[in-house]
Formats: structure tokens, sequence, C-alpha cells
């Protein structure tokens, strides 16, 4: 799976870790997250991410 950094702030989404802040269990890529979740470190929507080369 893909993993996901924000633009922001360089924050890396990795679906094999989650995010234990909003209860994201690992296992669940970066397309299936909730449409309001944010970026635990700046609070950026998920449009403010990129798909890691």
């Amino acid at each position: 799976m893909k993993k996901y950094i924000c633009s922001v702030c360089n924050y890396i989404y990795d679906p094999e870790i989650g995010d234990s802040d909003y209860e994201i269990e690992p296992g669940i890529p970066f397309e299936d997250l909730p449409d309001d979740w944010v970026c635990p470190v700046c609070g950026a929507e998920k449009e403010a991410f990129e798909a890691e080369e």
C-alpha cells in the first residue's frame, strides 16, 4: 500500500501503521480514510496529501 505525505507539514500516513489518534486501524488504505479525517500533526485536510514516490 502507498504512503501519503502531507504537503503542509510532511507527516507521512503509513497504512501499515494506521493512525491511533483517530482510531484508524493498521491496514486501512489512504483512499478509505473517512472524508473528515485530517492530518494528526497540522490539521490539513486529505486534499493536502500526495502519494509518496
